[in-house]
């Protein structure tokens, strides 16, 4: 089978404008992600966005991006879009990878890939072990509580996705990148969106609320991702004693 990794990224995040071309070791956050997309080797990677600027980026660090519509409400239509006009008619996994996701693991995405084969499934997505209580309280982190226990042999259905929660049974940190089929892509991306998404701010209940499953993967770590300044710094420090 054959898969496609497509990257949304635009400048106007409301909670951090213009973070995907903050540096980190002098390199962008997106061309960050298109290098450790490229390095899982599992498909071509192509950066969808609105802004030039982005673009021209990931451009001139040698990736390869396609400018969509500013008028998108989720990365998933905007990747729907970048598909489209991609016109990659042999293509059979979509995988949609958050641009804000610099550190996220390598082998995750290997393996959320293989889980998507192997299980055959619509929608799969990442998740890992939460060590830290104050988690279940920040309203940045996504939560995800699953039908099963996590661990690396399984892939259960996602029950349902939250901002914060009292639940603590099968609860796990969502990672924010997700593996389409091309037929379930087609499928989401022409429901409305629903008043539970809208009020959660959270796309991925708009398949749940259409009866779309989504699949769970563990992740070996949970990534950063860079949703605040505070993150940026976080995120900053770590890769650059790190490298």
């Amino acid at each position: 089978m054959k898969t496609l990794i497509l990257i949304p990224s635009r400048l106007s995040a409301t909670r951090l404008p213009g973070k995907p071309l903050l540096k980190i070791n002098n390199v962008s956050i997106i061309s960050h992600v298109f290098k450790k997309a490229k390095e899982a080797n599992i498909g071509d990677v192509v950066v969808a966005t609105e802004d030039q600027e982005i673009l021209d980026d990931v451009e001139d660090n040698g990736g390869q991006a396609i400018l969509t519509s500013k008028n998108h409400h989720t990365g998933t239509d905007r990747i729907y879009e970048a598909f489209k006009k991609l016109n990659k008619n042999d293509v059979d996994l979509i995988m949609n990878l958050q641009g804000d996701e610099p550190a996220i693991n390598i082998e995750d995405i290997i393996n959320l890939n293989k889980k998507m084969i192997d299980f055959k499934s619509e929608i799969g997505t990442l998740a890992s072990k939460i060590e830290d209580q104050k988690i279940f309280e920040n309203k940045n982190v996504v939560k995800v509580a699953t039908k099963d226990f996590l661990d690396k042999n399984k892939f259960p259905e996602a029950n349902s996705f939250f901002r914060t929660t009292n639940i603590n049974v099968n609860i796990y940190q969502h990672i924010g990148i997700y593996c389409y089929s091309v037929q379930a892509l087609e499928k989401f991306v022409k429901f409305k969106q629903t008043k539970n998404e809208l009020q959660n701010k959270l796309e991925q209940l708009r398949a749940l609320d259409n009866d779309i499953k989504i699949n769970v993967a563990l992740a070996n770590s949970s990534s950063i991702g860079v949703d605040t300044k505070e993150d940026y710094l976080a995120l900053k420090k770590i890769m650059e004693y790190k490298d």
